[in-house]
């Protein structure tokens, strides 16, 4: 979970109230179907095809091809979509810290950049899981903290009508736009970006035994519950709270920065500033993830294919130099002070979930799956949902990109590896072996 938590969602539901439940229900639905189905056996496959470390790497050796383009096309999809994630984060720090310390967005921009960059810089894979669990916790009880604190401000009579079964069902299936069930849907397809995004499914593929999943499952499931229903009521409640104050947000990019105010107008100086560093939290945590993911994908899945000669200090240096590059991209991106942290993540979350989800959940279960198959997903879904958001396609059809494109990959994908021919019986032997341990 990123920045988004404390700020898009929370942000959506001040502005649409219970409406914006939607996008919650979709990504607990995604968030257990992920460690249900694509968990335990990622983890058996990857180990099985090659032990793979990467998300490109595992694509290869699942297909048992020295075809290097599946590996490039790969990367060149997490280094797009990751570019629009990483700069939602900055984006995000940077209004923190412009709402926190009365600083200039862009140089708060060019401050929490070189954070973030530092912090990556200081510890591999293994250091940012150790900091991702200690920023969960501190997340977890800010998320809670503050709704419980607000709903006691406001008037009996008002957050006894705001958690109603008739507001609450009467707000959820509303519609402030004319798209109606389009929007619903839409809500819930964010669910199927978890299938799909690099930096979550490298913990899958990274456990220690798949004996651990189970229990990881239900800590998981249970902190993104609880979380999500959180970001939700401290839009809501919150909203309500500000609007008694004469406080009223008219736009996303506005509405974002609600947790934000709430932390300082409710809390001492000193917890304030403690709550509000679980959205630092929350961006480090991500960020960080994101970060290293690019730099192991332009190293591990783009540099190797062209060099023999590589070492582990040049490797290193190879990374590094990635990852500075993709953060001063991410800086161009984030540049303007009235981007919205939703705009960047939604847009993202479309790309790997239409990209990514499709061929992941396929490779596990399909038998038949063929690389020509994977290849024509991936290449036509990427610009599938760059043609739909450039097009603005959710105006005319009510349809973010990610539920259509998701849909036209997988039927893509499985058209085109029926009409291939079929994979070698080493192949299918290996797939049986992996499917049974």
């Amino acid at each position: 979970m990123s920045a988004w938590l404390f700020m898009s969602l929370p942000g959506a539901a001040c502005l649409f109230g219970y409406r914006a439940a939607w996008i919650a229900i979709g990504l607990f639905i995604g968030t257990y179907l992920n460690w249900r189905i694509v968990a335990h056996r990622l983890r058996n496959f990857t180990a099985s095809f090659g032990d793979s470390i990467t998300v490109p790497e595992y694509l290869q050796n699942r297909f048992h091809t020295q075809f290097p383009y599946i590996r490039l096309i790969c990367s060149t999809v997490i280094l797009i979509f990751f570019l629009l994630y990483v700069a939602s984060g900055f984006s995000a720090e940077a209004k923190l810290f412009e709402e926190l310390f009365s600083m200039n967005y862009r140089s708060s921009l060019f401050l929490c950049a070189f954070i973030i960059l530092f912090y990556t810089f200081l510890g591999g894979f293994q250091a940012v899981c150790w900091t991702d669990f200690f920023q969960s916790i501190l997340m977890f009880f800010a998320l809670l903290i503050v709704p419980i604190i607000v709903l006691g401000r406001l008037p009996a009579s008002e957050s006894g009508e705001l958690v109603s079964g008739e507001y609450v069902l009467g707000t959820l299936f509303s519609s402030q736009t004319d798209n109606g069930i389009g929007d619903i849907i839409s809500g819930l397809g964010w669910g199927l970006g978890y299938f799909g995004m690099p930096h979550i499914l490298v913990r899958f593929m990274a456990i220690r035994s798949a004996d651990e999943i189970k229990r990881s499952r239900v800590i998981a499931v249970s902190w993104v519950f609880l979380t999500l229903a959180a970001a939700i009521a401290i839009g809501v409640f919150g909203g309500a709270y500000l609007a008694s104050q004469g406080v009223v947000y008219e736009t996303q990019a506005m509405a974002e920065r609600i947790f934000m105010r709430l932390s300082t107008m409710l809390f001492s100086s000193w917890i304030a500033g403690i709550l509000l560093s679980a959205i630092l939290a929350a961006i480090m945590s991500t960020v960080s993830s994101q970060l290293l993911v690019v730099g192991s994908a332009m190293v591990n899945d783009i540099y190797c294919m062209f060099s023999k000669n590589q070492t582990n200090k040049r490797s290193m240096l190879l990374s590094r130099i990635s990852i500075v590059l993709v953060t001063g991209l991410g800086i161009g991106l984030a540049w303007f002070p009235d981007s919205s942290v939703m705009g960047f993540v939604s847009y993202a979350w479309a790309g790997f979930g239409a990209t990514f989800a499709p061929i992941i959940l396929l490779s596990l279960i399909l038998k038949r799956l063929t690389l020509k198959g994977a290849m024509a997903g991936m290449v036509l879904r990427a610009v599938g949902v760059i043609a739909w958001e450039s097009l603005d396609m959710y105006s005319v059809t009510g349809f973010t990109s990610i539920v259509p494109c998701f849909i036209f990959s997988i039927l893509s994908i499985v058209v085109v590896s029926l009409l291939d021919k079929e994979p070698d019986k080493k192949l299918m032997d290996q797939f049986e072996k992996a499917s049974n341990m």
